[in-house]
Order: C-alpha cells, then sequence, then structure tokens
C-alpha cells in the first residue's frame, strides 16, 4: 500500500498538507457512507424498476414468473414472485394472507426485515393478517385493534414497505402458486379510510431491470440515495452514517453539493466502495464462510441467527455487506441454520482446483441423491457482473427438482452440465454460459432436513471438463 506523507513545519501542516487530509478523510468519510446504505440504494432500484414495469404502491400489484431477462439480484426461478409494494404514509395497512404454500417477507424500504410470512413465519402457511404499523405509531392504534382474530401487529421503521411474495408451484402448476398470491387483500386498518382496491397485473416475460447496476459505482448512487433519505426518514442505525453525509454536505431535503472537489471526492468514493464491496461479496476470506472443508462451497449468509447481522450485540458490518451486494431482502427463514420450514442456500463460484468458474469452458457438477429437502431444490447460475440470471439463448439460468430434474431424481445422485455448448445426452440437465463471462451458482434448499447441516450430504465441486478450453 502507498502511504500518504504529509508535511508539519514547527507542528502546523503545510498547504499541502490540509488539502491532502482533508481530501482523504472526506473519501473515507464518503466510502464508509457507501457501503452502510448499499442496502437502501439497492431497495430503491428494486423500487423504481417495479415502478417502471407498472407496479404502483397501494394500487397495482404485480406476479411474475421469473426468468432471466428479468433483472436482479440473484432472482430466481425457483417459484413466482409477487411484489407487493406498500405507502403507510396515511396509515396502518392490513395484508390478509391465504392459507397454502407461500413464502414471503414483510420489509422495509432499507431491505431490513419486519416479519416472516407463510409457511416461515407465524402464520405457519395457514393465512393470518398482517397489520403493519407505520413509523411512530401509537400503541393505542394497536390496542382498539386486539379483538382481531390471527392478527399479527409489525411495526416499519419506513413509510415504504414491500412484501416479497412466493408461492409453491405444488405439482409444478404455476398457474396456481400465482392464483394463490392473487388471493392476498390489502386494505387500511382505519376502515374510514378511503381505499380503492389494489389490481393485480402479469409481469412474466416483461423485461425489467430491479438491480442497483444502473447507479452502483458512479455519482448517480448519491442522487438516489439523498432520495432515501429525504423521502423514508431513518433508523437510529443510520445516525453515525447521516453524520458523515452531513459532513460531506448531503441532507435530506437539500440539493447535493455541487462544487467541484466534493463531487469529485463522491465519485472517487463510489468506484472504490464498490470495488471493495465486490471484492468482499466474490473473493471472501472470512473463514465462518466455508461450508465444508473439502468442497469449495460456501455459506451464503454468515450470520444464521438473525436478519439483523447482529453479532453479541454489534453489527457484523461484513457479513452485512457481503449479503447485500449479492441478494436483496434479509429474513431470519432465509439465514437460519436448522431443519424446517425455511430454506438454505450456499454459494460457489470456483472449481475444484480452486479457478474461477470461467464462460467458455464446461464443468459437471455431482449432486447425491436425496438431497434433504423436505419441499425442493435447485440450482442456478448467475453473471458474476450483475450478480443476475445468466441470460443466453437457452433462456435458462436453473435446473429445478420441480421441473428439469424431475426424471432424474430416483438414482444415487445426478450429474449436472454447465458450458457453452450443450453436452451430449445432457437431457434438461444443463445450463448455458456465456465466453467471457464469469459466472457463480446459488445453491438452495426449501424445508431442509437435517441431512443438510450435519455433514451427511453435501454436493460435489465443478470439475472442468478436459475439453472444455475456453471458446473465447
Amino acid at each position: 500500500m502507498t502511504e500518504q506523507t504529509y508535511a508539519f513545519l514547527a507542528g502546523f501542516p503545510t498547504p499541502e498538507t490540509i488539502d491532502a487530509a482533508y481530501d482523504a478523510s472526506d473519501l473515507v468519510r464518503a466510502i464508509a457512507v457507501y457501503k452502510h446504505f448499499f442496502p437502501a440504494v439497492s431497495g430503491y432500484a428494486l423500487f423504481d424498476g417495479n415502478l417502471a414495469i407498472g407496479v404502483v404502491p397501494n394500487r397495482v400489484f404485480g406476479t411474475m414468473d421469473t426468468r432471466p431477462d428479468q433483472r436482479g439480484l440473484t432472482l430466481n426461478s425457483d417459484t413466482p414472485y409477487a411484489s407487493v409494494i406498500l405507502d403507510l404514509s396515511d396509515g396502518a395497512l392490513v395484508v390478509d394472507l391465504p392459507a397454502g404454500p407461500i413464502l414471503g417477507a414483510l420489509l422495509n424500504a432499507d431491505q431490513s426485515w419486519i416479519a416472516d410470512v407463510g409457511i416461515p413465519g407465524p402464520d405457519n402457511g395457514e393465512g393470518g393478517r398482517f397489520v403493519i404499523l407505520p413509523p411512530g405509531a401509537s400503541a393505542d392504534d394497536v390496542a382498539a385493534q386486539s379483538e382481531l382474530e390471527r392478527t399479527f401487529f409489525v411495526r416499519a421503521t419506513t413509510p415504504t414497505v414491500i412484501a416479497g411474495l412466493r408461492a409453491v408451484p405444488v405439482d409444478a402448476d404455476v398457474d396456481a402458486a400465482i392464483a394463490l398470491m392473487k388471493r392476498t387483500v390489502v386494505t387500511p386498518l382505519d376502515s374510514r379510510a378511503p381505499w380503492e382496491q389494489p389490481r393485480w397485473i402479469d409481469l412474466t416475460g416483461t423485461r425489467q431491470d430491479t438491480s442497483p447496476n444502473r447507479v452502483q459505482g458512479t455519482a448517480a448512487y448519491w442522487d438516489t440515495l439523498l432520495r432515501y433519505i429525504t423521502e423514508q426518514g431513518t433508523t437510529p442505525a443510520d445516525q453515525t452514517a447521516l453524520a458523515e453525509l452531513a459532513v460531506l454536505g448531503i441532507r435530506a431535503g437539500e440539493p447535493m453539493p455541487a462544487d467541484e472537489r466534493t463531487v469529485s471526492i463522491l465519485k472517487h468514493a463510489a468506484v472504490e466502495a464498490d470495488a471493495q464491496m465486490r471484492v468482499q461479496s466474490l473473493a471472501d476470506r472470512r473463514q465462518d464462510r466455508v461450508a465444508w472443508p473439502d468442497r469449495h462451497w460456501e455459506w451464503v449468509s454468515l450470520r444464521p441467527e438473525n436478519a439483523s447481522f447482529d453479532l453479541d450485540g454489534h453489527l457484523d458490518v461484513t457479513a452485512r455487506e457481503t449479503w447485500f451486494y449479492q441478494a436483496i431482502a434479509s429474513s431470519p427463514a432465509m439465514f437460519r441454520r436448522q431443519a424446517g420450514g425455511g430454506s438454505v442456500y450456499w454459494f460457489c463460484a470456483r472449481d475444484s482446483a480452486n479457478a474461477y468458474l470461467d464462460g467458455g469452458s464446461a464443468y459437471t457438477l455431482t449432486v447425491p441423491l436425496p438431497v434433504p429437502a423436505k419441499l425442493f431444490w435447485s440450482i442456478t447460475v448467475y453473471d458474476a457482473q450483475t450478480r443476475s440470471q445468466i441470460a443466453t439463448q437457452q433462456g435458462n439460468a436453473a435446473l429445478r427438482s420441480m421441473f428439469e430434474l424431475r426424471s432424474h431424481l430416483d438414482a444415487d445422485e445426478v450429474t449436472l452440465h454447465f458450458g457453452p455448448t450443450p453436452p451430449e445426452h445432457a437431457d434438461h440437465r444443463w445450463v448455458q454460459t456465456i465466453p467471457g463471462s464469469g459466472w457463480f451458482v446459488y445453491f438452495r434448499i426449501y424445508g431442509p432436513s437435517e441431512g443438510a447441516f450435519d455433514g451427511n450430504w453435501r454436493p460435489g465441486d465443478f470439475i472442468r471438463q478436459p475439453h472444455g478450453e475456453r471458446t473465447a
């Protein structure tokens, strides 16, 4: 590392040292703030992407059988999604969830967790009513409605909330899963409030981008951040970062700083911080990332205890940064490492020789059967640049137990294929990759059983094939 040289005369800084020290100090502030607010900026990218395709808070909700053309951080095609974006500015809202195999969570605008719903939630997939109280709602508001049956009261920390819902397509029936989610009903807690029942639109096949790729690493990142702190307010966890923002001249409701020095520092910080987060997320060096010592698989989440990334009373900042650079949302059901109704994810970006997965080479992956999944399992390929499902001519980024692999699950193992061209006799067990582009995968188990955690089951490593040389 190059060390900054500072000069002092009789204990006082020279003019050059004054400028250099202030620039370095503000650059450090901006880098730290960029990382802290990345989940919020990514959350706003999610809102903006949904708004661009017709989803409107409290008015229009959307359902989608997700495919690679629909870009978003580590979205997958395992289940259809429903985007239900809510605005609590006029008071608490009630979300009535139908009974059935729904998996979901309620999230604040910065993607922090409010509550799990459906199978992993307090309703246990049996249906229930979730009353979402806005920031500042009084205890009287709760007490007045306490007589409601099967009602779960939760409190948001931002006026904008997203109810991210997914439904398991039982017997591969995607249409039935979508129909189930559309039975979700949203109404005001105050029955006297004016309200028009929201309508649902089908977003399947609609191109979209809900990722932060458009703004990350650029000056536009700071514009989005200013919108967030102006429109959503902040939480106690943001206070230190807000103080640092104020030093940089960024304050809620005020114009962005326009002086040349600050603009230059903010641009520099965006590039530096984003590069650091990319390295941390895709080349993690933490020892607790390792899932199995003899394999190159890693835990996707480094904090399985909770959804707040809390570790012994303090924030595990690197675990939080690593997660949100790759993914959206936070939920205990996605993080916990125990058998039950949630899920567990593993990440892999390297082959058996510890080389990064290369889109111009062919690989095989052997998965022992049965996989310890009470519901289903999948493996999804992501573009390393966008962290979104890989988009190829094949039009498919996943191999799923409920779909492509249904006829291959009666053996002791199944061999999966990955590469730029289809292997012979792949029989729906191949995902196409792109020469010149790196890729990584998530292995997901839904409803994991004990075998997912006790070491008795583990997937193999990716094996590069001898005739899988780079093709570009």
